[in-house]
């Protein structure tokens, strides 16, 4: 069942309680319901989880970790799913995103080169800034809908067929 796998991969609780870039959040974290793994958190904490993961924002697991408090998703698993985008797989992520964009704008790929400094941040931002999150924004969307969408189907079907072996053994 998707419930015990989840499990097995989560954190503990009071790891994330006691997490000091969380703490902005008080004794919200204390509420029961962000840790409790059932569909509907489940399914609520892949959405928000996928769609930060995706959105080129620096301190994506606190916007995480907010929208899952507001949206009553299952807390860790919302902060954890973020860390799809992390510092090896955010240049194959960006560079398809940047792709998509190109492709939605009907617009030919620009050659680019990155350099860690300011100026050519915004050089690059200013070339080909608009493709680039537009693909974000749309990748964001899609991966979080059908995060959504196979969590509660993936959970139903497990549910359905549990319920028919424990039928099928009476």
């Amino acid at each position: 069942m998707p419930k015990k796998l989840i499990k097995r991969w989560l954190p503990d609780h009071q790891t994330i309680k006691t997490n000091k870039h969380l703490q902005i959040f008080g004794d919200v974290l204390h509420d029961a319901n962000l840790w409790h793994l059932n569909r509907r958190s489940v399914a609520k904490a892949f959405a928000i989880g996928l769609f930060f993961a995706f959105i080129p924002v620096p301190f994506q697991m606190m916007l995480a970790a907010g929208m899952a408090i507001l949206a009553h998703g299952n807390l860790p698993l919302s902060v954890a799913l973020v860390w799809i985008s992390n510092p090896i797989t955010i240049p194959p992520i960006f560079y398809a995103c940047y792709k998509l964009g190109t492709i939605l704008l009907n617009e030919p790929p620009q050659e680019f080169a990155f350099e860690l400094s300011w100026q050519s941040l915004t050089e690059t931002l200013a070339n080909v800034g608009g493709p680039f999150l537009l693909g974000c924004g749309v990748a964001a969307c899609f991966f979080s809908i059908l995060g959504y969408t196979a969590i509660n189907l993936i959970w139903r079907i497990s549910v359905r067929s549990n319920w028919n072996k424990r039928s099928n053994r009476k």
